[in-house]
């Protein structure tokens, strides 16, 4: 019986891992998207193109993202914002942000 119940957990532990490693992918695919917005001026383009082509929309749904149009517009606006996704997700950039709503 317990068996069984480490045999899950182990499971559970390794599809949380590969998950994560699948969103590592999509913020990596975003950071190109944004240099390549800065240098070329397509970055906006390119992940949309990546996001509803077959590949991009595999790597989404292992990332548990579901692959809409509205993912694909929301990602479009992130590029579009051209803020890297390690600055996004930081503690400063979300404070700055509220203070900005606040003033």
């Amino acid at each position: 019986m317990f068996d069984y119940v480490d045999e899950t957990a182990i499971n559970n532990d390794q599809g949380k891992r590969s998950q994560k490693l699948f969103a590592a992918v999509v913020l990596a695919a975003l950071d190109d998207a944004i240099a390549d917005d800065k240098k070329y001026g397509n970055g906006v383009d390119s992940i949309a193109r990546w996001a509803r082509s077959r590949d991009g929309r595999e790597v989404l749904m292992c990332a548990g993202i579901e692959p809409t149009e509205r993912c694909v517009k929301g990602m479009m606006e992130f590029v579009d914002r051209g803020v890297r996704t390690s600055v996004a997700l930081s503690r400063e950039e979300s404070e700055r942000q509220q203070a900005a709503k606040a003033a």
